[in-house]
C-alpha cells in the first residue's frame, strides 16, 4: 500500500510538533480498545500531557501509520520522533524502568506496597509455592481491579515482598494498587478459596435498564447524562438531556464532585461501560451504565428516537 503525501504530512505534523504522541483507538479520555487504554493508564502515570490521535476517526490515518512506521498494530508510541512500539513493548519497558528513560523522566523510588496475608492463607500459599519449584508466585491486580494470585517466572522490574513466610511478586502496575491489600483464605461452595480485599478498588459500575432510568428521571432524581458515541451517530438519533463527551468535556466531568451521579450511554452499551468504568476509577461513587444504550431506550422509552 502507498502512502498518499497528505497522509504523510499529517503524521510527520504530528509526530513533529508532539514530543509523546500516541496514535490509538479513542482517545485519553476514552480509549475503545484494551491494547490502546492500557498504553494511555501507563502514560498518565508518567507524564501530564501527551497527544493522542484517534485512528477510527480517520481511515486514512488508521491506514497510513501502519504504512508509515512499518509496524501492523495499533496503539503505536512515538516519543521526541521516534516509534517506540505498540502495547506489548510499551508494557515492557515500563515494567523493566527503561520507558521512565525513554520519556525522560526520572525513575521514582519504588515504595513496596503494604500487604497483609492471614495466617491460614500464608500456609497454603507456602504449600503451593513447595510444589511448584523454581516458579514465582505473582500478585497481579488489572485496570479494573480484577485480583490474581498465578505461579510464573520472575517478570522485569517484579517487586519482591517477603510476607508472613510468603514470597511474593508484583509487576510495577500491581504494585501502585496493591498498598492496603489483604489476602485471606476463606470457605466457599465450592471449598476453600482465596480472598482479596483491596482498598483501593474503585466502586462499581451500576447498571439501569432503560425503563429504571425513566422512572428514575420522572421521579425527579438528577444524574448528568452523558453520550459517549461518536458525531456522526449522535447526529442519527439522540436522547434529550444528554451531552456529548469529548475531550474538553472529559476534562469537565473530572472537576465535579465524587458524588455526582454520572450516567453514561453509547449505541448497546459496551462504549458506555467502559467510560463508566473509567470515571469509576478516578473515585466517582455513583456511576451508571444504560444497558443496550440508546437503542434499549428507542424500544422501551421513546421510540420516536430513531434506531440505527
Amino acid at each position: 500500500m502507498q502512502l498518499d503525501e497528505a497522509t504523510r504530512q499529517q503524521i510527520e505534523g504530528l509526530i513533529q510538533h508532539n514530543p509523546v504522541m500516541l496514535f490509538m483507538k479513542g482517545d485519553r479520555q476514552q480509549p475503545q480498545c484494551g491494547f490502546s487504554a492500557q498504553v494511555v493508564e501507563i502514560l498518565d502515570q508518567l507524564v501530564p500531557d501527551y497527544a493522542t490521535a484517534d485512528v477510527l476517526a480517520d481511515p486514512d490515518l488508521r491506514n497510513g501509520i501502519k504504512v508509515y512506521s512499518n509496524w501492523p498494530t495499533i496503539p503505536q508510541l512515538y516519543v521526541r520522533g521516534e516509534l517506540v512500539g505498540g502495547c506489548d513493548i510499551v508494557k515492557e519497558l515500563y515494567a523493566s524502568g527503561e520507558l521512565f528513560d525513554v520519556l525522560g523522566v526520572p525513575r521514582p523510588e519504588q515504595k513496596p506496597p503494604a500487604i497483609a496475608i492471614s495466617d491460614r492463607a500464608a500456609a497454603e500459599l507456602r504449600k503451593l509455592s513447595a510444589e511448584r519449584a523454581g516458579q514465582a508466585l505473582h500478585l497481579g491486580i488489572d485496570a479494573r481491579f480484577e485480583n490474581s494470585l498465578w505461579f510464573g517466572p520472575e517478570g522485569a522490574g517484579d517487586q519482591r515482598l517477603d510476607l508472613n513466610g510468603v514470597t511474593l511478586y508484583l509487576d510495577r502496575l500491581t504494585a501502585a494498587r496493591a498498598d492496603g491489600v489483604k489476602i485471606d483464605l476463606v470457605q466457599t461452595d465450592r471449598g476453600d478459596g482465596f480472598h482479596i480485599e483491596n482498598p483501593n478498588a474503585p466502586s462499581a459500575v451500576g447498571q439501569l435498564t432503560a425503563r429504571e432510568l425513566k422512572q428514575r428521571l420522572d421521579a425527579g432524581e438528577k444524574f448528568e447524562f452523558f453520550d459517549v458515541r461518536t458525531p456522526e451517530e449522535r447526529a442519527q438519533a439522540r436522547i434529550e438531556g444528554t451531552r456529548l463527551v469529548d475531550a474538553a468535556l472529559a476534562r469537565e466531568i473530572e472537576q465535579l464532585d465524587r458524588d455526582t451521579p454520572l450516567v453514561f450511554h453509547c449505541h448497546h452499551g459496551g462504549r458506555s461501560q467502559r467510560a463508566a468504568e473509567h470515571f469509576a476509577a478516578l473515585g466517582f461513587r455513583r456511576v451508571y451504565n444504560l444497558v443496550g444504550g440508546i437503542d434499549a431506550w428507542s424500544r422501551e422509552v421513546d421510540p420516536d428516537v430513531p434506531r440505527y
